[in-house]
């Protein structure tokens, strides 16, 4: 099975053949020093980490609190369910979540769709953890990871992908998440996280399982 990395690159690679145009666009915009700072206000190893509750796909809330007396929590900021990265991403997690919880973790994703756009309860049970709605970024925004997306790429996605963020995120049309993930101790600290403006990388499985052993 490839890394999560290989499957990545490998989709944007597709990108970069079917639309080179775009593809070419995200380089540029990603080379931007104003991209790169969009991740800097994230929060960092040894803070805190906001509570929140949110709702589910039927819409119970899910409390961090809640989650953090059972043990560590792996907090992941996803765009959404549209997003083939962000499903790459969740796949992957999905398959070691043995692993997080034999060391008494828990695994939460979170994403601004409204909970009745994002999964079915048929389909969140599959995934197997929680999959919640920050529906206008509040929660990204805590862990300083809501980013303004820029137009060009609002543009992409009303016009060749027929995405409309307004109606799939409730409202909100154009504020997503960095993609993040955070690991928390039981008292709610960060003792790891990746936190990276390119939408195309993502936190390795290997690397979050290693994070959690050292907890253990």
């Amino acid at each position: 099975m490839p890394i999560l990395r290989e499957q990545t690159d490998a989709k944007f690679a597709s990108t970069r053949q079917n639309n080179p145009e775009f593809a070419k666009l995200v380089d540029d915009l990603l080379a931007s020093a104003e991209m790169f700072q969009s991740g800097a206000n994230a929060i960092k190893v040894g803070e805190n980490a906001p509570t929140f509750a949110l709702p589910n796909p039927v819409g119970e809330r899910v409390s961090l609190s809640d989650l953090l007396v059972q043990g560590p929590v792996v907090v992941t900021f996803y765009r959404g369910s549209w997003c083939p990265y962000c499903n790459l991403q969740l796949q992957a997690m999905k398959q070691r979540l043995p692993e997080l919880h034999a060391l008494g973790a828990n695994l939460v994703a979170i994403s601004p769709e409204v909970p009745d756009e994002s999964m079915s309860p048929a389909e969140q049970a599959a995934f197997e953890f929680p999959v919640l709605s920050d529906q206008d970024a509040l929660v990204a925004a805590q862990y300083g990871v809501a980013w303004q997306v820029p137009e060009p790429i609002l543009e992409h996605m009303r016009n060749d992908r027929n995405l409309e963020l307004a109606k799939i995120n409730g409202g909100n049309g154009s504020v997503l998440p960095i993609p993040a993930t955070f690991v928390l101790n039981r008292d709610g600290i960060v003792t790891w996280r990746f936190v990276d403006v390119d939408y195309r990388k993502r936190a390795e499985p290997d690397d979050i399982v290693a994070a959690l052993g050292k907890l253990a």
